[in-house]
């Protein structure tokens, strides 16, 4: 392998050393922390915060505003800060979802709480996508191992720390405070953005911004996420409301398509999905989403209903997952820089992911909490096996000039697996439950009175025997909903087999992409990482 005297040297200027690499390491963390925790906060909170503004039936949107404005910025970030550098953005967004925590944290009814959890979303989707790419813009691919893993902790932390902090924060102050938080961290991230975050400098040409596909996957995300919400609910699956929804979730696509053929700068471009390694490990990260989004949505409250504990107890009992996914994911990718292999790992994540989810929907209202905690403790190490390492896999099929763009295509999808994720399972668990209490309740689900300020302080002044039924519909609405997802997790593991594992680059590769019937060729990684022994440039399995 032979690399000409320049580009050593002008790699060598570009790579910025360990301690400046750690400062902006620690302003990426908080900013991931702000949008994670965003994510996880309103779990333990949610059920005073419905009762008190009066809003049972609009309880889904307070998350999934959140997921979905996120879910559409992510490839405007992306893409964008390819084209322009990834500071001002990073910035920008920091200070569009403060913006929204304080829209949130003066809200007086659901309306105005959903309108600031959208608003954070538009700042929140940038959060995640832009700490990923500038973590690739200064650390190579073969280093980035570990870094990734401390990511991937960054989620578990927030898993945990959310619903804990929603719980505890509900209980001793006010449930606003589960906004007002964000302020002095989004302060500390602008911060270390402003004085650590210093990009290498690019020349780059006046970007051309593709407006129309920008509107057109806003589109299509939206009444996706609305039709699988709403479906089955608020409104039959056959409904004029859904079908119209369907078809514009399906014109949409199909004009973005046609869009992205033509634009001089796509914001999601077609070649992406001619490489293999992307198409598998962004499926797969769209089953992932599903599973960890529509059970982290439901399990606080699922604890706070069944196990009949406070939100604040509902949180701790949510650290076995961060026990296992924090350990895991820093392991995983502490091995992944050390030894450059990478495959396997997604796929135990899978097959563990699918075990827990098993796990998860054999739970009996009157089984102990200490085994409810275990089966999340299973699920926080396949997920800790799998997040990071599936980014990584992205970010190593593509240069730098387009590693903005891979993420947020990658992240994107993953959380279009989220917001269906936490959709899909509220709509059935919602159904389900409705129809559970209308059948054993004497005088159906309206014998509660108003359904919509049930709370679960509410349930504990009940007479037992409503008690009873209460918690036995919670349980049973909710527990089937993870058994239909064991499949979706096998069908990942088959995709993740799939994965051809490139040896991970070992420089920061600032040249343009390559046509895509280069890139996944061995020539394209030859001058990348080492030869494998036996074949130059080709990984050996």
């Amino acid at each position: 392998m032979s690399e000409a005297p320049g580009a050593a040297r002008a790699e060598a200027t570009d790579t910025p050393d360990r301690r400046s690499i750690l400062l902006v390491f620690v302003g990426l963390m908080t900013a991931m922390l702000l949008s994670a925790l965003d994510q996880t906060i309103f779990s333990t909170a949610l059920p005073t915060i419905v009762g008190e503004l009066d809003g049972v039936d609009h309880m889904l949107w307070v998350t999934t505003a959140y997921i979905l404005a996120a879910t559409i910025m992510m490839p405007v970030y992306g893409k964008v800060g390819d084209l322009v550098g990834r500071k001002p953005l990073f910035i920008a967004a920091i200070v569009l979802f403060m913006i929204g925590s304080i829209v949130g944290g003066l809200s007086q009814g659901m309306t105005e709480l959903i309108v600031g959890r959208a608003i954070q979303g538009l700042g929140g989707g940038g959060l995640m996508i832009l700490a990923q790419a500038i973590i690739a813009d200064i650390v190579p691919a073969r280093e980035r191992g570990r870094y990734m893993g401390v990511m991937g902790g960054v989620f578990a932390l927030a898993s945990v720390v959310g619903p804990l902090l929603g719980g505890w924060f509900t209980e001793s102050v006010s449930w606003r405070w589960c906004m007002w938080i964000n302020i002095p961290l989004g302060a500390l991230a602008i911060v270390s953005a402003v004085v650590f975050l210093h990009p290498p400098h690019q020349n780059r040409a006046r970007p051309r911004l593709d407006v129309a596909g920008m509107m057109l996957i806003a589109i299509a995300s939206a009444s996706l996420v609305l039709f699988t919400s709403w479906g089955g609910g608020q409104y039959e699956w056959g409904s004029p409301m859904i079908l119209s929804l369907i078809a514009l979730t399906i014109v949409s696509g199909v004009a973005f398509v046609l869009v992205e053929r033509r634009a001089a700068e796509p914001i999601m471009p077609l070649m992406l999905f001619r490489r293999r390694n992307f198409v598998l490990t962004t499926s797969a990260g769209l089953l992932m989403g599903i599973a960890m989004f529509g059970t982290l949505a439901y399990m606080p409250t699922y604890l706070q209903m069944v196990a009949q504990v406070d939100a604040t107890s509902a949180g701790l009992l949510m650290i076995p997952m961060m026990g296992t996914m924090l350990p895991t994911s820093i392991i995983v990718g502490r091995r992944v820089s050390a030894t450059g292999r990478y495959k396997l790992y997604p796929a135990i994540g899978a097959v563990v992911i699918g075990m827990a989810m098993f796990l998860l929907s054999s739970m009996t209202f009157d089984q102990p909490i200490w085994q409810t905690c275990l089966y999340l403790a299973v699920f926080g190490a396949g997920l800790g096996l799998q997040m990071q390492v599936l980014v990584l896999i992205v970010q190593n099929t593509f240069p730098l000039s387009m590693v903005g763009t891979a993420t947020a295509a990658n992240n994107y999808f993953r959380q279009i697996g989220a917001s269906l994720g936490a959709a899909v399972v509220g709509s059935i668990f919602t159904s389900n439950l409705i129809e559970l209490l209308t059948e054993r309740l004497p005088g159906g689900a309206g014998a509660l009175g108003d359904a919509n300020s049930i709370t679960p302080g509410a349930v504990l002044e009940l007479p037992q025997e409503i008690q009873d039924v209460i918690v036995s519909s919670y349980n049973d609405a909710l527990t089937p909903v993870f058994l239909y997802i064991v499949p979706l997790s096998l069908l990942s593991l088959v995709l993740l087999m799939f994965v051809r594992e490139v040896p991970l680059r070992t420089t920061l590769d600032r040249e343009p992409a390559l046509e895509p019937s280069h890139m996944d060729g061995p020539d394209y990684y030859e001058d990348q990482a080492p030869a494998a022994p036996g074949r130059p440039g080709i990984a050996q399995d």
